[in-house]
This record gives C-alpha cells, sequence and structure tokens, in this order.
C-alpha cells in the first residue's frame, strides 16, 4: 500500500519551466529573499532551511526551478549513475530498529547469512552483468565471526581485484570495532587495506539523539556516527552521505542534519554523495504501532530534494518521480541496484533492479545526459577513471542523488 500527491500537482511543480525571476516574483517576500541569497552563491542558515522544508503552492514551484537553477549552474546537463549491485549477505540483526522490516532473529525461518561461496558468486555475476561496484551491508548478526567484515573483503579482492567495495556501514564499523577490541583507526585502515573502496553513509537517519531513541535505541549515536565518518575520511576512505525522512521528524530536525553534513563537508572533503531517503512505512514497527502518520509521496519529495540542493549546494521514488527529481535539483540517478532487498522488504514499491539501458532512457526523458561513473565519479571508460576521487566541482558540492 502506497499513494502519491496528485501526479498533475507534482508534474506542475516539476515541470514548470518558466524563468526563475517569475518564480520569484510569485513567491512569499520571506521566501523570495531566501531563495535570492541561494542564488547569489550564499550559504543559507539553519532556520532558512527550515522555512523551505515547509513550502507550499507557489513558494515551492519557486524552490524547485531555484534548485533546478543552480544544478545548471553546478553540474550543467549531465546526470550520473553507477552500474552496482546490492548484496545483504545477512538479514539477522539484533539492534531491532523500529523502521527497519529487513531484519531477523537467528531462529525465524526466513533468516538467512550468506557464505562466502554465495558472496563471491553474486560478485561475479554483478560484474558479469557490468558493475562496477557492489554495495554490501547486512544486519548486525551477533554469530558472526570477529574478523568477518576483513575476511569478506579480502576474498572478494583476491578473486576480483577491480571491483569497488562500497561496503559497511557505520554501524556496522561500530560493532565490528568492537568485537575485534580495535580503535576505530586502526579498524577503519585495516579494512581499507583489505580492500574497502568507500563507507556508505547510512544508519544516519536523523542525526539528533532524541529522535534516533524513538528509531531505535540501540543504534550508533550522533557522536559515534560522526567520528566513524570522520575517522574515515581522514583514513583516505570516501563515504556516501544520507537522510531519512517522513517519519518522526521535524523540518528543524532535517535542516540541521544538513548543516551537520555541510559543516563535515568543509572539514573534510570526504562526501562523495548527499542521498535523501524517503522513510518506507508500510510493514515497520513504528507504523503498525501508531508512531508515524504515513506521508503521500511527490510534493514532500520535491520539496526535500531541492532543500538540500540549496542547503550543500556545494531512489527510492520510483521512475517517473525519480526523473521528475531532475528537475529539482539532482545530478545523479544513483545506481542499478541489483537484487536491493532492505527496501523491499520495508513495503517498497520502487527501488530494486533498473537497468542501465533504463536509466539513460529515463534521463534522456528529461532532456539530460546520462553518463555512467565509478562510485567515486570518475567516468567509466574515460583516463582517470576511479582515481578519479572528488572532481574540483564537487569539494565542496554535493551531488544530491534521485
Amino acid at each position: 500500500m502506497s499513494w502519491f500527491d496528485p501526479w498533475e500537482q507534482i508534474e506542475r511543480v516539476a515541470l514548470n519551466d518558466e524563468p526563475v525571476d517569475r518564480a520569484l516574483a510569485r513567491a512569499a517576500p520571506a521566501v523570495r529573499a531566501i531563495l535570492a541569497r541561494a542564488l547569489a552563491g550564499q550559504e543559507l542558515s539553519v532556520d532558512e532551511a527550515e522555512a523551505l522544508l515547509g513550502t507550499t503552492g507557489d513558494d515551492l514551484v519557486a524552490l524547485v526551478r531555484t534548485a533546478d537553477t543552480i544544478r545548471e549552474t553546478d553540474v550543467g546537463d549531465e546526470v550520473t549513475y553507477v552500474v552496482n549491485r546490492n548484496i545483504n549477505f545477512t538479514n539477522v540483526c539484533f539492534v531491532n530498529c523500529q523502521f527497519c522490516a529487513f531484519k531477523r532473529q537467528r531462529w525465524e525461518e526466513d533468516a538467512y547469512t550468506h557464505g562466502m561461496d554465495v558472496v563471491l558468486g553474486k560478485v561475479e555475476e554483478a560484474i558479469g552483468r557490468g558493475a562496477t561496484e557492489v554495495c554490501m551491508q547486512g544486519g548486525i548478526n551477533p554469530d558472526m565471526a570477529p574478523f568477518t567484515y576483513r575476511d569478506i573483503l579480502a576474498e572478494i579482492k583476491r578473486r576480483f581485484p577491480a571491483i569497488h567495495v562500497h561496503a559497511f556501514s557505520p554501524m556496522e564499523i561500530m560493532y565490528g570495532a568492537r568485537r575485534t577490541n580495535m580503535d576505530y583507526p586502526a579498524y577503519i585502515g585495516m579494512l581499507r587495506d583489505g580492500g574497502l573502496g568507500s563507507i556508505p553513509g547510512t544508519a544516519a537517519e536523523i542525526l539528533d539523539d532524541e529522535v534516533r531513541e524513538i528509531l531505535s535505541h540501540k543504534k550508533v549515536d550522533v557522536r559515534t556516527w560522526i567520528e566513524i565518518i570522520t575517522t574515515a575520511h581522514r583514513l583516505g576512505v570516501p563515504t556516501t552521505s544520507t537522510v531519512m525522512y517522513g517519519h518522526v521528524e521535524t523540518a528543524g530536525h532535517v535542516a540541521r542534519h544538513l548543516d551537520l553534513m555541510r559543516r563535515i563537508q568543509k572539514e573534510t572533503g570526504g562526501f562523495t554523495e548527499f542521498v535523501p531517503l524517503g522513510f518506507i512505512w508500510e510493514n515497520t514497527k513504528l507504523y503498525h504501532d501508531g508512531k508515524v502518520t504515513p506521508q503521500p509521496k511527490g510534493l514532500r519529495d520535491l520539496r526535500i530534494y531541492a532543500t538540500c540542493r540549496l542547503v550543500l549546494s556545494w531512489v527510492k521514488l520510483g521512475h517517473r518521480l525519480a526523473q521528475l527529481s531532475l528537475r529539482a535539483g539532482c545530478n545523479d540517478f544513483g545506481g542499478t541496484l541489483m537484487e536491493e532487498s532492505i527496501s523491499r522488504e520495508a513495503g517498497a514499491d520502487a527501488g530494486e533492479y533498473t537497468s542501465a539501458e533504463e536509466i539513460e532512457t529515463l534521463v534522456r526523458g528529461m532532456g539530460r545526459r546520462p553518463v555512467q561513473r565509478t562510485t567515486l565519479y570518475g567516468r567509466v571508460g574515460q583516463p582517470g577513471g576511479e582515481s578519479d576521487h572528488l572532481r574540483s566541482d564537487q569539494q565542496e558540492r554535493i551531488a544530491p542523488s534521485a
């Protein structure tokens, strides 16, 4: 079960082609002033971001037009994507996040922990289908041996040295370091030396400890998330960054979360992209316990993506809405997501496999130019490839991802 705002309303906002000045002229004076500051290249405050996250009607149209204008100035018409495969190697987990429908107790009938042969088989299949990256995350399984994450990396890189391994959320890093009695620099350094290419900036949800206590009181706290991410950056391991919206958070929580991402990026330059993730509520305990009121998809997503482009201007939406987000400041379509399990278990009706050919068709359908990238934003088939870590236009500008 899911629903959207009326499509004619979504498309009226996303496909508006009028000059940005005309859209600004119809906006409320306070919103118009904020958007003018963004267009002038000025950094927006937390309060200004919070105001944008509440826009509707003509104010929302002006926000989206502004974000699309800034996107065009920042990166032109390129829309990048990566051919990748998700490998969720275990769904056994003791953390009991209230927003997760993926985890299983080890005694449940559909609990699994894949052996090394299965993991390597999935990597081989992904490479055969053109993947340049495998993304690996799993549950926090108490039965795993202490050095499991290191051993998985070592075997993958021994068999498939060219594949980029994007793996292990900050929650998994925290758990692995505890199990091995290593501090974070030593543990992350060991994983890097074993073949870890980058870390997903997941387990972030909303970086506010009061919100996190509602979502999952056992999960990594804000201080530790920041420590792990910044340690990885200092060790030369880049990460993505995320926000999960549409549950118990307020606009203020999201605005402060974005400001924190911006401050970390100024300090380390280690984020490769920023990915807003809409909360998928259907099969979650948070919803069934009555702690969240489901929100329709569409206008809220355009609002979030556009605000992210402005604040950070430095695929969980479904194909049509992901297309429309390209008009709200986004310049990356994410990945092909072969075998994405976590969102599907929560009740997602989108966000699993989309072929490179489909992605390119969707991008061209919006009048933009698709470009296949590596995990670290090199161009596939071009010199520099994977070593082209953060291009100069990304040192202070995270690419919001559809």
